[in-house]
């Protein structure tokens, strides 16, 4: 079985509050809650893996008191590796923060899961008005023209994508999340994405505020406890924390890229 090294990539941050991160209203909702923004790389001897891809600038740009740091593709360029060299973009979910860069990869496979690309293409997400705006339709039709050119891979459930990196259906936040488990020489690392939020999520067992399935949100933190070497190597979707756990992959890039494994 192969192994990865695997780096965490923030490439952007917003200040946000806590009621905006947690399923249910307690007393420090109004508490300053910051999120970071992440792509995850994930590299070994025969292949480079991009885990998601970000917001597209022009987006970025339109958010209130986003910080947009670099595009991934940029910051892959910064570490030394060329963006060319992509073979596989796994995306977690279809929302706007993990879909955006994708067509700046256009010589990678995409991998999706199937139920994921079926509810945003189907009935309901178009009667689920209160959803819209966490899907780019662009990036979608995207993934759809890539499909039609034998670029994009839908997989249904657990799937061994590559020697030593696996992909696993949670739901939860999303009806077709995917985690991705990754062989490192620390040991099973989960990127848990947007399936955890933050750290504290997972920890204290509490669901972010925006979620398809309640029930599937607490069975996918189980299933990626389940899944991890250790809590050490589960990475969050969104926590500044990950770049303080973890150390800075070279002076210049601190605060933007941490090693994992």
């Amino acid at each position: 079985m192969s192994t990865f090294r695997v780096y965490a990539i923030r490439y952007a941050e917003r200040e946000g509050r806590r009621g905006q991160h947690f399923h249910g209203y307690d007393d420090r909702w109004d508490e300053p809650h910051p999120t970071a923004y992440y792509v995850w790389l994930a590299v070994s001897d025969g292949h480079t893996v991009l885990i998601d891809s970000g917001i597209r600038p022009e987006r970025a740009a339109g958010i209130a008191g986003m910080t947009y740091l670099a595009s991934p593709a940029r910051t892959l360029a910064e570490m030394g590796v060329d963006p060319t060299s992509v073979d596989h973009v796994i995306l977690t979910h279809l929302h706007y923060d993990h879909t955006g860069t994708a067509r700046d990869f256009d010589r990678a496979r995409y991998v999706l899961q199937r139920p994921e690309l079926d509810y945003w293409t189907g009935p309901w997400a178009e009667r689920i008005t209160r959803e819209q705006w966490l899907c780019d339709r662009d990036d979608v039709d995207h993934l759809l023209k890539a499909g039609e050119d034998g670029r994009l891979l839908l997989v249904d459930g657990d799937v061994e994508l590559l020697p030593g990196l696996s992909v696993h259906l949670v739901g939860g936040h999303t009806a077709g999340m995917q985690v991705v488990r990754i062989a490192t020489a620390r040991g099973d690392v989960v990127v848990a994405s947007d399936a955890s939020h933050y750290y504290e999520n997972i920890r204290e067992d509490r669901p972010f505020a925006i979620l398809h399935s309640m029930t599937g949100m607490y069975a996918a933190f189980d299933r990626i406890n389940e899944l991890a070497g250790g809590p050490e190597l589960i990475l969050p979707g969104h926590d500044p924390e990950v770049l303080a756990v973890h150390p800075p992959f070279s002076e210049a890039l601190t605060g933007r890229v941490a090693v994992v494994a």
